[in-house]
C-alpha cells in the first residue's frame, strides 16, 4: 500500500507537467498568431500614417517678396532697361557710321575720278599748248627775218624771248639782227635771266 502512493503522486506530477507544457504551447501559439497580426498591423500602419499626413498637409502659400527683394528686382530691371537703351543707341551710331563711311568712300571715289579727269585735261591742254607753241615757233622761223623782227618789236619782251628760246639758234640770230638795239637788249636780258637761278653744281 505504501508503494502505491508514491507512484500515483508521480503520475499526477507528470500529468501536471504535461498540462503545463501543453498550456505553454497554446499560449506560445496564441502569442505567435498575435505577433503575426501585430506585424501586419505595424507594416500597414506607416502607409496609413503617411497617407493621413499627406492628406492633412496644408497647401504651400505663394512666396511673398520682401521690400528689399522688390527693390533689388526693380534695380535689376532699371539696369536692364538702361543697357538695352545704350545698346540701341550704339546700334544707331554704328549704322550712322556705316552710312557715313559709304558716303565718304563715294565722295573719295568721285574726287579721284574728278582728279583723273582734271589731270587728263591738263595733260591734253599742255600737249595742245605745246603743239600750238611748236607750230607758232615754226611759223616765225619760216618767216623772213625782217618781217619776224617787226612782229617781235611789238611783243612783250618775256613773250618774245620765249619764242626766241624755242627757235633754232640760226633763225633766232637772224631775227635778233633785225631788231632795234633796245629790243634786242631787252630780249637778251630776259633770255639770260631765265637760267640765272639754275644751280651750277
Amino acid at each position: 500500500m505504501r508503494t502505491a502512493t508514491p507512484i500515483k503522486k508521480r503520475r499526477r506530477q507528470s500529468g501536471k507537467g504535461a498540462l503545463v507544457i501543453v498550456a505553454a504551447m497554446l499560449v506560445g501559439s496564441a502569442l505567435i498568431r498575435l505577433g503575426d497580426g501585430a506585424g501586419h498591423a505595424f507594416a500597414l500602419a506607416p502607409d496609413k500614417i503617411q497617407t493621413s499626413q499627406l492628406e492633412a498637409a496644408p497647401l504651400p502659400r505663394e512666396c511673398e517678396s520682401s521690400d528689399d527683394l522688390k527693390q533689388m528686382l526693380e534695380a535689376f530691371k532699371a539696369r536692364e532697361d538702361r543697357i538695352e537703351r545704350q545698346e540701341a543707341e550704339l546700334r544707331d551710331r554704328l549704322q550712322a557710321l556705316k552710312i557715313a563711311d559709304r558716303e565718304i568712300d563715294q565722295k573719295l571715289a568721285d574726287l579721284k575720278a574728278a582728279e583723273d579727269r582734271l589731270r587728263e585735261t591738263i595733260k591734253v591742254a599742255e600737249s595742245a599748248s605745246k603743239n600750238d607753241l611748236d607750230r607758232l615757233t615754226k611759223v616765225y622761223e619760216s618767216m623772213k627775218p625782217k618781217q619776224a623782227a617787226a612782229l617781235f618789236e611789238q611783243m612783250d619782251p618775256n613773250f618774245a624771248a620765249g619764242f626766241l628760246g624755242r627757235m633754232r639758234p640760226e633763225a633766232a640770230a637772224l631775227i635778233m639782227a633785225g631788231l632795234s638795239p633796245e629790243a634786242a637788249h631787252s630780249f637778251s636780258v630776259v633770255l639770260a635771266g631765265r637760267n640765272a637761278n639754275v644751280p651750277r653744281e
